[in-house]
């Protein structure tokens, strides 16, 4: 991951939120724990879902604001949705990306809880965290939340291929092919998706993230014959390095 430069207001913004949310937890405690969350986004294997995911989503949540009830626990839950992350090949890329939104939902309500939030936040923080599994259209919050975690799909297009490339690198240790099918599925599934954004604020998004993700497409087809053909030369290399290996062993048993 490049080097990246943590903003000094998140670790306050963390706090903020938190006590709007209901915290009653010293100050310290709060900052701790804003803290320790703040070093799993800086974690060096984010690539794409690091600080600067972070710093956007948050500031698309500000500017989806009025479509939110209650802002606080939505800044809150875009903090904690990206808590856990495991790009590791068991996290199964083509069901997970990355993002464990189950296990952070869980880290939300315990760091959370021990906040001193009362309960009905911590259940609707967690429940925001875990909602954004596929991205099922919701309604008010959930929205909101949703629609600025896909802002990113909107994007101009010398940023979204940056994108690409980031979260490419993210799954590095994946092999193409397989890569190339389960990006493919991600990429079909919201081009198929009637709407991608809820809010009615986001429907400009709408046009650009298509334009982007049909791109995408396009990008993985070229990929994905490339990569066929490489498999298909390296096959081909290895049948004939077998017959030649087989025309010396002839060749030796005839001299005897």
């Amino acid at each position: 991951m490049g080097t990246t430069l943590v903003p000094g207001w998140l670790v306050p913004a963390y706090m903020r939120a938190a006590v709007s949310a209901g915290a009653t937890a010293d100050q310290a405690q709060i900052q701790s724990a804003g803290q320790r969350l703040l070093d799993r986004w800086c974690e060096p294997a984010r690539y794409f879902h690091g600080v600067s995911h972070l710093v956007d989503l948050l500031q698309h949540v500000d500017e989806l604001q009025q479509e939110t009830q209650r802002p606080h626990v939505v800044r809150l839950a875009a903090w904690y949705h990206g808590a856990i992350f495991d790009a590791d090949e068991r996290a199964a890329y083509a069901n997970r990306g990355g993002e464990d939104e189950v296990a952070s939902a869980q880290y939300a309500r315990d760091e959370l809880a021990a906040l001193g939030l009362p309960a009905a936040s911590v259940d609707k923080v967690a429940a925001l965290v875990a909602g954004l599994v596929r991205h099922s259209t919701g309604q008010g919050d959930a929205a909101v939340l949703s629609d600025a975690d896909l802002a990113i799909l909107a994007a101009d297009p010398r940023r979204y291929k940056q994108y690409v490339q980031s979260v490419r690198a993210e799954y590095s240790h994946i092999p193409e092919a397989r890569y190339l099918a389960a990006r493919r599925a991600i990429v079909t599934k919201l081009l198929g998706r009637e709407r991608i954004y809820i809010t009615p604020l986001c429907g400009d998004w709408e046009r650009q993230a298509r334009q982007n993700l049909t791109a995408e497409l396009a990008w993985l087809d070229r990929d994905d014959e490339r990569c066929r053909l490489d498999t298909a030369a390296l096959s081909s290399a290895a049948v004939a390095d077998a017959v030649a290996r087989d025309a010396e062993s002839a060749a030796a048993h005839s001299a005897r």
